[in-house]
């Protein structure tokens, strides 16, 4: 049953991945303008990013690769929270829109929330379920 659970979220988890991965190629422009000027080039990071998510999220669907696909997740979100920053701190508009302070707030409780349902995913601790893995 575990197992189906899982394999349900994991695919709900993964697919959104995926699909924001894509779109980093067919609209590199619309992410540019929150990839901090320090790293140079955001087209490129634009690509990167895209090609991990698309990795990941791919990955993540993969029960043979959910482990660390859904640790590599954990890291890029964490990596990725930068652009992030980058637009909360100066207070930059995707299409005209600027967050405002709550909305800003609530985009990092839901970077935690990925986070957490990641490391759930992939059975890291603290989601490591001792009677399964004293039956093994």
């Amino acid at each position: 049953m575990d197992l189906n659970k899982r394999q349900l979220i994991a695919m709900v988890y993964g697919i959104p991945f995926i699909w924001i991965g894509i779109q980093h190629f067919f609209d590199p422009e619309w992410f540019e303008p929150i990839v901090p000027s320090i790293l140079g080039n955001p087209t490129f990071w634009i690509y990167l990013s895209g090609a991990w998510e698309i990795s990941l999220g791919t990955a993540i669907l993969i029960p043979a690769l959910r482990k660390y696909a859904s640790l590599g997740i954990v890291m890029m979100l964490v990596a990725l929270y930068w652009a992030n920053l980058n637009m909360w701190i100066n207070d930059i508009s995707i299409e005209g829109t600027n967050l405002s302070f709550f909305g800003h707030l609530v985009r990092g409780i839901i970077q935690i929330i990925l986070i957490i349902i990641a490391l759930y995913i992939g059975k890291w601790p603290p989601f490591v379920s001792v009677k399964n893995d004293m039956e093994r």
